[in-house]
């Protein structure tokens, strides 16, 4: 039964609930994702972007999650379809432990483990994780989980044809029995009424688009991938696409492998996951939404720095810059030490006689891709002198070897989200320094405040370091933005053998 109460939503939007009135009646996607509106009169819930008949005012009820409005009664729309929606990115420092969280939730963080263990990931207590997520998205952790592998089934049902186990297991459910149960207890629907009378075949590959929070130009990032192009890993496949292999560990320590490609040549990006990867299909989704930056609230960021001097004319003329992230915090971790005190091509030709040796080799059937980067086990098992003799000078080599032994042996998390515990286990390491600590944690641990002092070009940007170390204060909580838009100038000014990695 719905209720008549209204949950609180997020603090931003709590104190004028005229607002969110006004964005369902424009259908403004700049609140997409946002909130949520339940319908009393249907029982439904939409995104404010709905195109179904736009509901009475005295009838909407406003959430801060989709989990939330479940939790109050309402079914997801299956016109809107809320699963589709950006994911709501926090605009404060006060904020970013609970979507740090969720984030870690929607890529399957509870399915094996508890809260304790996330909390833990997280540098927090259980209690206290608790507490924020609640407060940030009106929803207990467990019921965003729930919520979330619900919402994932819904759309695997809606855009797959996946067998319904498969659809089960894809989603965060251990037993296909359980799937159905639940799915009829909060939609009221059955999986086979959502999917309607299809064949069950099974494609090469599996295609989602994934709306970004804001516009999205996809040539920035593909720029960025490309400078940094790992022969064998992955390549450009056309004027706008992109394909790589990846390895997922999932439930258990089983490891998924296959690859995925992305269309960027419209204003959302096209996925298309391969079979292999389909049991990881949260992991994979969360990972390629971190490394494209798409939950990012840019407007809002572009309104924090249109007021400073360094960035005002680069805001107006390039607007929505995004982080350039990374699909995998490991890989990207090595191919951090692998550029220290290197240029951008020598560190990925590096990478590339690295994937060879020691990378397993996978089946794609696409052109030029057709290795796996090596795991931390396989870099352990190399050793620190076949790592050196792939052309790297020693001590860098054994600081290659201490990550991959951490990440191996449980002392080391490198997962995005995972930022306090990841900076501190990289602060142990010997032979990672500030510099590289800064940038995994920008491009890895997806750390928005995160920046690479060392960097040579950002502080020859600023005349030196005291001017630059001046300046950077202003720049809190986006750092790791700026550090991006700097970037951006000199990837426009630079040719591939002219850039400096550090």
């Amino acid at each position: 039964m719905v209720h008549a109460t209204n949950t609180a939503i997020d603090t931003k939007l709590d104190t004028d609930v005229g607002a969110l009135h006004a964005a369902v009646d424009a259908r403004d996607n700049r609140f997409d994702g946002v909130f949520f509106v339940g319908i009393t009169s249907t029982g439904i819930y939409c995104r404010c972007i709905c195109p179904a008949r736009t509901a009475k005012r005295a009838n909407r009820r406003f959430f801060a999650s989709a989990a939330a409005a479940e939790n109050d009664g309402f079914r997801p729309c299956l016109m809107c379809r809320p699963e589709c929606a950006p994911g709501l990115a926090p605009v404060d420092a006060a904020a970013r432990l609970a979507h740090s969280a969720v984030k870690r939730i929607e890529a399957g963080a509870l399915d094996e483990r508890n809260l304790t263990a996330l909390a833990s990931e997280l540098g927090v207590t259980d209690r206290h994780l608790r507490r924020v997520v609640l407060k940030t998205f009106g929803a207990a952790p467990v019921d965003i989980a729930q919520t979330h592998r619900l919402l994932t089934a819904k759309r695997l049902l809606k855009e797959t044809q996946l067998p319904m186990t498969e659809v089960a297991l894809a989603s965060g459910f251990r037993s296909l029995r359980r799937f159905n149960a639940l799915f009829l207890q909060r939609y009221e629907l059955s999986p086979s009424r959502i999917r309607g009378a299809r064949a069950a075949a099974k494609p090469a590959g599996l295609t989602f688009t994934l709306a970004p929070r804001g516009a999205f130009d996809g040539s920035a990032p593909l720029k960025h991938f490309q400078l940094r192009r790992i022969t064998g890993l992955e390549a450009q496949t056309g004027s706008h696409s992109w394909a790589r292999t990846l390895a997922v560990t999932g439930g258990k320590g089983v490891v998924h492998r296959g690859w995925l490609t992305l269309e960027l040549s419209g204003p959302a990006p096209r996925l298309t996951v391969s079979e292999g990867l389909m049991p990881a299909f949260r992991q994979v989704i969360a990972s390629v939404r971190g490394a494209f930056d798409l939950d990012a609230d840019v407007d809002v960021i572009d309104a924090f720095f249109a007021g400073d001097v360094t960035f005002k004319k680069d805001v107006k003329s390039d607007p929505r810059v995004r982080l350039p992230g990374h699909v995998d915090a490991f890989e990207l971790a090595v191919r951090a030490v692998l550029g220290q005190q290197v240029t951008v091509k020598a560190a990925t030709t590096l990478g590339a006689r690295l994937v060879e040796r020691f990378g397993d080799s996978i089946e794609t059937g696409i052109e030029g891709v057709n290795k796996l980067f090596p795991t931390p086990k396989q870099i352990v098992d190399a050793g620190v002198d076949a790592l050196a003799a792939l052309g790297q000078p020693g001590q860098r080599a054994a600081t290659l070897h201490r990550v991959a032994t951490e990440v191996l042996e449980g002392r080391l998390t490198l997962k995005r989200g995972a930022i306090a515990v990841g900076r501190e286990g990289l602060s142990r390491i010997a032979g990672i320094g500030p510099w590289t600590l800064e940038y995994i944690a920008l491009r890895g641990l997806g750390d928005p405040d995160a920046f690479p002092f060392g960097d040579s070009y950002l502080r020859s940007a600023f005349g030196g370091e005291r001017a630059l170390k001046d300046t950077l204060e202003s720049w809190r909580p986006w750092r790791g933005y700026a550090a991006a838009r700097l970037w951006r100038r000199d990837l426009e000014k630079h040719t591939i053998n002219e850039r400096k990695a550090s």
